[in-house]
C-alpha cells in the first residue's frame, strides 16, 4: 500500500474503476459507439469472479458490449480487477487467473483495444490482477489530458518537462530546458515569462512514443498519429513578475490536473503557496513533484518534506498526502486520484533519473475529467491567436462541450458591440496534425476565414448558432476575499479572470458596505472595455496587486447586440478634469498650436 502520512486509507474512487461483477442490476443503455443495430446484444449483468473463467460462446458478445460502453464513459480507457467479484471472497488460483486474462485479452481485441496488466495481488482466497484497457485510436483521433505545471520560480518546471518530454536526462546546468523555450529572453534568464506548451504520447499498451529527430527535435505530428493517449503539460510561469499569465493559463487553458513543483532545497517558498491555493480554488486536483533531490542534504529534504505535508493537510487544503515510492503506489494513488483529495508526493531528480519511471508510469494512468457532452450545442473558447503567412488567421483554444466540424458556420464573438458573427472553419488542427472534427473535452487551431487577426481577442467564443448566445456587461457573482491590505467597496477595480476571459471589471454593487481579507459577499460587476460571453457557474479569480478574491458568476444580465456599453461614473468631478486638461495645454502642445491643444483637452488621458 502506499505510505499515507497520518491519514487512513482513502476512499477508492469507484466511479473509475470496473470491477468485475459490481455493475448495477439494471442492463446499461448503449451509447451510439457502441449499438449500430436494432440486434445489439445487451450488455450482460457480471456478478461472479469466474465470469472470464470459461465464458461461453454466446456470451461473448455481451462482454464485448460491455467493454466498449466501459470504454466510452472512460473517453477511451477503463480500469479491470479480474478475480474480483461482488460477491463473496475474491482472488482466483494461479491457473484461472491466467486463463480469465487470455480471455479478457481476447475480449480487447475484439472490442479494438489493448489490455495491460497493471499488477497483481492477493484476494481472500487467491490472486487478484488489476488491468488497464485502452482503446486502439485510429491516426488522427487520441485521448488528451491536459496537466497545468506550477510552482515558485527555480524549481525545475520547464527543466522536468524537457525532460520527460525528450526522454534525455538534464546535466545539472538546465540543458534540457532549452529545448522547451519560445523566446531568446528566456534563454538568457532561464525562466518561462509565456504560457508553454509541450506534449507526451503513449500508445494503448502504455509505451511512450515520444522519440526526438537527430537534432533534438521533437515531431508532434508524428507523436499523435502513433499516440493513443496525448498529455498536453501547459508550463507556466513561476516568477511572481508573471503571475497574471500563470492564473490566464490556469483559468483559460482548463486543466485537468496540476502538477506542483518544489524544489527540495528551497522548499516552500515564494509562489508555491500562491499557485496550490489558485489550483485549490478552480477545484483542480493536484500532485505535488518534489525535484533536486540529488543535490539536497538529507536534513533539508526532511524539512520540506515536512512543511509540504504540514500545508496540505492544513484546513485550508484537507489533501492526504501520499508518498509514491514502488509501482504499487503509483497504482494506488492513480485509482484513487479522482477524488481530488487524495495528493501523490513524487521525490524525483532530473539528473540522475531517480523516480521519474514512477511519474511517468502515473501520468499514464491519469482520466480525463472533462465530460465531452457531444449532445449538445458546440462550444470553444479562445486563449491564443496568430496569423499564418499563407493561411490567415488562426485562433486556438479549448472545446467545452459539442461538436465542430470541418466546413461548419459558426457564431464568432462577442465583438465590441456584443453581437455574434458568422464565420466559416476552413481547417482543423490538433496538436499540429489535421483533422476532420473536434470534440468537448479536446484542445484545436481553426483556420478562419475573412477575418483579420486584430479583431480577434483572447476571450471571445466559438459557438454553434443554435445556443442563441448573448454577451453581457455585468454579471452578478460570489466571491471571498482571500487577501486585501484595506478594504474594498464599491467602484473598486480589478482584474477579472473567468475562463479565457480577461478583462478588467468594477464593482457596481454589493451586499456589504466593506470587504476586508475572509470575508464573503454577493456583488454584481460590470466590465470596463468590452462585453462578454461567460456562463454561470464559471469560477473566476478577481485580483489586482497583491489583492486576490475567488468565487464563481452566479447570473449574467445579457446586453442587447448594438446597444451602447453602461457608463461608469468617474472617480473624478467633471471641474477636476477640466482643470488638469486646461494644465496640458502648457509646454509643448501649446507651442506646436491650436490643434494639439484642442485634442488635449477633447481626450485628457492622452
Amino acid at each position: 500500500m502506499a505510505a499515507l502520512i497520518g491519514n487512513p486509507s482513502p476512499t477508492p474512487a469507484t466511479e473509475e474503476v470496473c470491477v468485475v461483477g459490481s455493475i448495477a442490476s439494471e442492463p446499461l443503455p448503449f451509447p451510439d459507439s457502441v449499438s449500430n443495430s436494432d440486434e445489439a446484444t445487451p450488455i450482460m449483468t457480471l456478478r461472479d469472479k469466474n465470469v472470464f473463467v470459461k465464458p461461453a460462446a454466446s456470451e461473448m458478445p455481451s462482454l464485448v458490449a460491455e467493454m466498449k460502453h466501459k470504454m466510452f464513459q472512460g473517453q477511451g480507457e477503463t480500469f479491470y480487477d479480474v478475480g474480483q467479484g461482488s460477491r463473496g471472497p475474491s482472488g482466483l488460483s494461479e491457473e484461472n487467473l491466467e486463463t480469465s486474462l487470455a480471455n479478457v485479452r481476447l475480449i480487447a481485441d475484439r472490442a479494438d483495444a489493448d489490455l495491460t496488466v497493471l499488477r497483481r495481488r492477493g484476494g481472500d482466497v487467491g490472486k487478484v490482477a488489476e488491468c488497464l484497457v485502452r482503446t486502439r485510436m485510429s491516426e488522427d483521433d487520441f485521448m488528451e489530458i491536459r496537466v497545468a505545471v506550477v510552482g515558485n520560480v527555480d524549481a525545475g518546471k520547464s527543466t522536468l518537462l524537457g525532460v520527460l518530454t525528450h526522454g534525455e536526462l538534464d546535466n545539472g546546468r538546465g540543458v534540457a530546458r532549452l529545448k522547451l523555450f519560445r523566446h531568446k529572453h528566456e534563454m538568457e534568464s532561464g525562466r518561462t515569462s509565456s504560457v508553454g506548451n509541450d506534449i507526451l504520447g503513449f500508445d494503448s499498451k502504455g509505451k511512450i512514443v515520444n522519440i526526438p529527430d537527430g537534432r533534438g527535435q521533437l515531431d508532434w505530428e508524428k507523436i499523435c498519429r502513433d499516440a493513443s493517449k496525448v498529455i498536453t503539460f501547459i508550463d507556466l510561469a513561476g516568477h511572481e513578475r508573471y503571475l497574471k499569465t500563470t492564473i490566464f493559463g490556469m483559468t483559460g487553458h482548463a486543466p485537468d490536473f496540476c502538477m506542483l513543483m518544489v524544489g527540495s532545497n528551497a522548499g516552500v517558498v515564494g509562489m508555491t503557496k500562491e499557485h496550490l491555493g489558485l489550483a485549490l480554488a478552480l477545484n483542480v486536483p493536484v500532485f505535488v513533484v518534489v525535484t533536486k533531490i540529488d543535490m539536497c542534504p538529507p536534513n533539508v529534504l526532511q524539512e520540506t518534506m515536512r512543511l509540504l505535508v504540514r500545508i496540505l493537510k492544513s484546513p485550508g487544503c484537507r489533501k492526504i498526502p501520499v508518498l509514491v515510492g514502488t509501482q504499487d503506489d503509483v497504482i494506488t494513488s492513480a485509482l484513487n486520484f479522482s477524488s481530488e483529495r487524495v495528493c501523490p508526493i513524487f521525490q524525483v531528480s532530473n539528473v540522475t533519473g531517480e523516480n521519474l519511471d514512477l511519474l511517468k508510469n502515473f501520468i499514464n494512468l491519469l482520466s480525463a475529467r472533462m465530460p465531452p457532452q457531444c449532445d449538445k450545442p458546440a462550444e470553444f473558447q479562445i486563449d491564443e491567436t496568430y496569423s499564418v503567412p499563407g493561411v490567415g488567421t488562426v485562433v486556438s483554444g479549448t472545446c467545452m462541450q459539442g461538436k465542430i466540424k470541418l466546413g461548419d458556420t459558426v457564431l464568432l464573438g462577442p465583438m465590441w458591440n456584443g453581437e455574434f458573427q458568422q464565420v466559416p472553419i476552413r481547417s482543423i488542427h490538433r496538436k499540429r496534425l489535421p483533422v476532420k472534427e473536434v470534440r468537448g473535452g479536446q484542445t484545436a487551431s481553426f483556420a478562419l476565414k475573412k477575418y483579420k487577426r486584430n479583431a480577434i481577442r483572447k476571450g471571445m467564443v466559438l459557438v454553434s448558432p443554435s445556443m442563441n448566445p448573448s454577451a453581457c456587461w455585468d454579471f452578478d457573482g460570489e466571491i471571498l476575499v482571500l487577501h486585501h491590505p484595506t478594504t474594498i467597496s464599491c467602484k473598486y477595480q480589478a482584474m477579472v479572470h473567468c475562463g479565457s476571459t480577461r478583462q478588467t471589471a468594477s464593482i457596481i454593487f454589493m451586499d456589504k458596505e466593506h470587504l476586508r481579507t475572509g470575508d464573503k459577499a454577493k456583488c454584481k460587476f460590470r466590465f470596463i472595455k468590452n462585453p462578454e460571453y461567460i456562463k454561470p457557474g464559471t469560477r473566476m479569480v478577481f485580483r489586482e496587486g497583491r489583492t486576490k478574491a475567488v468565487g464563481s458568476v452566479t447570473q449574467i444580465h445579457p446586453v442587447v447586440p448594438g446597444s451602447l456599453a453602461p457608463s461608469i461614473k468617474p472617480r473624478h468631478h467633471k471641474s477636476h478634469m477640466s482643470k488638469h486638461s486646461g494644465d496640458l495645454g502648457h509646454g509643448k502642445g501649446r507651442k506646436r498650436g491650436g490643434k494639439k491643444h484642442t485634442q488635449a483637452k477633447e481626450n485628457p488621458s492622452s
